[in-house]
């Protein structure tokens, strides 16, 4: 798991620059292909972060049994969420 895991940069930059050689940059050809690639990095960060990371610290008996720690831990990631949002219209 570790080898593919560390192949997988490599190959993405690699399927990168022989798609990106395929067509002009301007083209809606490329603002189509652009679009797609960053929505599927989006959603694997998001689906990396919700079930790996997050699932973990949610269910952690500490964590079920105080509200208040409950309470901020979500406010947090709200804030964290809407801080990351801002950033993306931003770039």
């Amino acid at each position: 798991m570790a080898i593919f895991f560390s192949l997988t940069a490599p190959f993405g930059i690699g399927l990168g620059m022989a798609i990106s050689s395929c067509y002009k940059a301007n083209s809606s050809t490329a603002l189509i292909i652009e679009g797609i690639f960053d929505a599927a990095s989006a959603g694997i960060l998001v689906y990396m972060s919700l079930v790996d990371l997050l699932a973990a610290d949610l269910s952690n008996p500490r964590m079920q049994n105080n509200i208040k720690l409950q309470l901020g831990t979500h406010l947090a990631l709200l804030l964290g969420s809407a801080s990351m949002s801002l950033l993306a219209k931003w770039a």
